[in-house]
């Protein structure tokens, strides 16, 4: 016995009449033939008088707009200003903030005071015999440093342009 599937695609090719003539001459055998052939295509076969004699409803030509039209009357959600916490902006400003402070003190932490100490200057240290070098030496400081920075100067930027719109509304 075919498969199920097989079965139906095989009557859907036959009633459609997309099979070859010796293909069609085996279905047709099959179908006088066999019981399960014969029950599958007479359902087939009305659910495509079906489908051919219903007919299919076409949208008005104004479909479009009159659904843009129903959208047009309900208020427009605003900005995403008025979703976003402000409270959440300044706790990861004051993240960032916190990891970059942070990594400078454990960056100082690191460096050989003792060499810039030699100095008679005013505060006693001569930074320019300090060793920079033992505070970036890490790669993965140098990149966790870098991309704090660029995080930093964006929510600088992101500030600054927030606070020149709201001068320039006021101004009206």
């Amino acid at each position: 016995m075919d498969n199920l599937n097989e079965i139906e695609a095989r009557l859907w090719a036959y009633i459609d009449g997309f099979s070859e003539a010796q293909e069609a001459a085996e279905i047709q055998r099959l179908i006088e033939e066999n019981a399960v052939w014969r029950a599958r295509y007479h359902e087939l076969l009305e659910v495509h008088s079906l489908i051919a004699a219903s007919e299919l409803e076409q949208p008005s030509l104004r479909f479009t707009m009159n659904v843009m039209d129903q959208i047009a009357k309900f208020q427009i959600a605003p900005a995403t200003k008025a979703y976003i916490n402000k409270k959440i902006i300044w706790g990861i400003a004051l993240f960032f903030i916190t990891t970059i402070v942070g990594f400078l003190v454990y960056g100082f932490s690191q460096m050989d005071w003792s060499k810039a100490g030699d100095s008679k200057t005013s505060f006693g240290f001569d930074l320019n015999k300090l060793d920079y070098s033992e505070m970036f030496k890490n790669n993965f400081v140098n990149v966790f440093m870098m991309l704090n920075v660029v995080l930093g100067l964006m929510l600088l930027d992101r500030y600054l342009s927030n606070r020149r719109k709201n001068f320039m509304k006021q101004a009206r």
